[in-house]
């Protein structure tokens, strides 16, 4: 009876992993954007350009998918070198002391529309760990010749003051609220 019952769990332990597909971010078909108030009359934006991400299915749709994404902050680009530099500084991101940031799902839920989902997870910035929610529009998969790519769209607003971003601390020049919007193409692994 011992011997029937391992065999059970060894084989649903293989049937459970079998059914989960591993993605990795294709940094060429993907881009990690942010937008933030200027002096409240502007919207300045940027990009992160050097990340790596991982996506865990199980299924055709994203549900009970796992995120794990890891950023290297020193790669901020806001196509102006100067302001770059300064958000890199301890004024911002010090990124002498925390050169990563990163953002781990807890739970993934559709919503009421088709390929739309609420994305939980813990997003770390300068050691700081807060819980953000995601909307994610899921664009589908595609196969080609480089093999099959998963899509989507995540969105989300976040407080920098929440993470230890204090400068200008009455956000009269940089504002308080950071928009981030991410592109994502998986790669089939």
């Amino acid at each position: 009876m011992k011997n029937i019952l391992s065999f059970i769990a060894v084989l649903f332990l293989s049937l459970s992993s079998a059914a989960q597909t591993k993605w990795k971010v294709d940094p060429l078909h993907s881009s990690l954007n942010f937008n933030i108030s200027h002096s409240g009359i502007s919207i300045v934006n940027g990009k992160f350009m050097d990340y790596t991400g991982n996506l865990t299915t199980t299924g055709e749709q994203l549900d009970n998918a796992n995120f794990d994404f890891s950023v290297d902050v020193k790669s901020i680009n806001t196509n102006v070198e100067d302001r770059d530099n300064h958000l890199r500084s301890a004024d911002f991101f010090d990124v002498e002391k925390h050169p990563n940031m990163s953002f781990k799902s807890t739970k993934i839920s559709p919503t009421a529309k088709p390929n739309q989902y609420l994305l939980y997870g813990k997003l770390t910035i300068k050691n700081v760990t807060k819980d953000v929610v995601f909307d994610v529009y899921y664009g589908g998969k595609a196969k080609s010749q480089q093999g099959e790519k998963l899509g989507m769209k995540a969105e989300t607003t976040i407080n920098r003051f929440d993470y230890n971003i204090n400068f200008d601390p009455a956000a009269a020049g940089v504002g308080k609220d950071v928009s981030i919007i991410v592109h994502l193409q998986f790669a089939k692994q």
